[in-house]
Parts: structure tokens; C-alpha cells; sequence
């Protein structure tokens, strides 16, 4: 199976500017990503998907591929994520290389690595999934049978309907996308505009693997969890 990781990195951003390239642990945000998709043992070609020529000689200077400049008409921050995949799928077919199955990979995850990505791709395999997609579980105190919403008397009244939920191992397990840090999906799925098949298969990860950055409070943040995790800051 051919297995295309994508790195989209356009040039804009509102949270953090230049957000792709700004500083993490000594090294540009989006080196974690080009790091972890080089030491997959399941992506089959990686390639940065950017409309920026500093982000480009950023991603060929870590040794990946920037086979196309992505056009400006798809490159703006209301551009639908599967636009911007089915262009890159169709850019390789067009030069003659074809993907099975394309691995998103967010350069705001920095703390997702190798070993996430190959479990992807093996789920998607080994499950006949259309869709496997990154997961953080839910904190318990979160879930519907914890919440408690005020009446007009200010009165506290369960959110869901029925007694609460008090002991967590009663509580059903929830789970919320985190970016997400890994999407892998089946390419014919994806040629119909569609990220999510009706067979949807979930890679759970921690909660400091999931954080996703979006703004300088995240960048302090992911540089916190990088110093517990040393060898993840150089280049192994």
C-alpha cells in the first residue's frame, strides 16, 4: 500500500504569526512533524504541502519534499483541510505517483511521533477502516453524566437526563479528535471530498501527546512537555 504523509504549512496565521516556523525547544514548530513523518516505517513518501518559500527551504533543509508550491486560491484559513489533501494526492497522480491512502499530519502536534503514525497506517490495514483518526479521552468530570447546568433560581440540575453519575468507572468512555495529530484515510474516500467514511477507526493518544498548538500559551506549553521528553528536541 502506498501511504502519502502530508504536512500542510501555509504561510498565514492569526494565533501565533508564522506559527508554522515559530520557535519550539530551539528548532522551527514544524521540524516535529517533518521529524516524526521521516522515522515512520509506514509512510511510503512525505511531502510539505506550503504557498510559502521560507516554510519550503525550512521542510527541504529537514529532508522533506516539496514537490509543488500550493496555489494561493487554497491557501487561505477558511480553506477546507480536504481540499488541500485531495490537491496534493492529485498533484503526485499528476506526476505520476499514486497514493492508497494519505496520513495528515498537522505541523501543531508536535509531541505526535513515529510510532503514532505507523499505528495509524496498521489500524487502517488491519481494520478495513475508511478513516483512523487521533483521539484524547475525555476527562471524566466532563463527560454528560457529570455536568450540571443552573436553573432561572440558580438551582444546579443534571445536564442529561436521569440520576448523576457519580463513580467514574460508570461512566461511559468518551473520546474528542486532538487537531487531530494523525488522519489516516483511504484515498478514494478522500477523491469524494470526504474525510470520515462510515467505518471510523480511533488511534487513542495522552493527553500531553494531543496537545495542539494555536496559540503562545500552547508554544509555552508543548516546550514544558518537550523537557520532560529530551530526546525529542534534537535531532536523533
Amino acid at each position: 500500500m502506498n501511504v502519502l504523509g502530508l504536512i500542510p504549512a501555509r504561510g498565514g496565521s492569526k494565533g501565533i504569526p508564522r506559527k508554522n516556523l515559530a520557535a519550539l525547544a530551539g528548532r522551527p514548530l514544524i521540524a516535529y512533524s517533518c521529524e516524526a513523518a521521516r522515522r515512520s516505517k509506514r509512510l511510503t513518501r512525505v511531502i510539505v504541502s506550503t504557498d510559502d518559500p521560507e516554510i519550503a527551504a525550512t521542510a527541504g533543509d529537514l529532508g522533506i519534499e516539496v514537490p509543488f508550491v500550493r496555489p494561493s486560491d487554497i491557501s487561505g484559513d477558511t480553506t477546507p483541510m480536504v481540499v488541500v489533501m485531495r490537491h496534493a494526492v492529485e498533484a503526485c497522480a499528476a506526476d505520476g505517483w499514486g497514493a492508497d491512502a494519505v496520513v495528515l499530519l498537522q505541523p501543531t502536534s508536535p509531541l505526535r511521533r513515529a510510532e503514532h503514525i505507523d499505528r495509524a497506517v496498521d489500524v487502517l490495514g488491519e481494520t478495513g477502516a475508511e478513516t483512523v483518526v487521533s483521539v484524547v479521552r475525555v476527562p471524566h468530570q466532563f463527560e454528560p453524566g457529570s455536568l450540571l447546568v443552573q436553573d432561572e433560581e440558580g438551582r444546579l440540575k443534571p445536564v442529561a437526563e436521569g440520576p448523576l453519575v457519580l463513580r467514574r468507572q460508570d461512566k461511559p468512555a468518551l473520546f474528542a479528535r486532538n487537531g487531530p495529530a494523525v488522519l489516516a484515510v483511504r484515498t478514494e474516500l478522500l477523491l469524494e471530498d470526504k474525510l470520515y467514511g462510515d467505518v471510523v477507526r480511533a488511534l487513542e493518544m495522552s493527553a500531553s501527546e494531543s496537545l495542539d498548538v494555536d496559540d503562545p500559551e500552547d508554544l509555552a506549553l508543548a516546550e514544558y512537555w518537550l523537557a520532560q521528553r529530551p530526546w525529542e528536541t534534537g535531532d536523533r
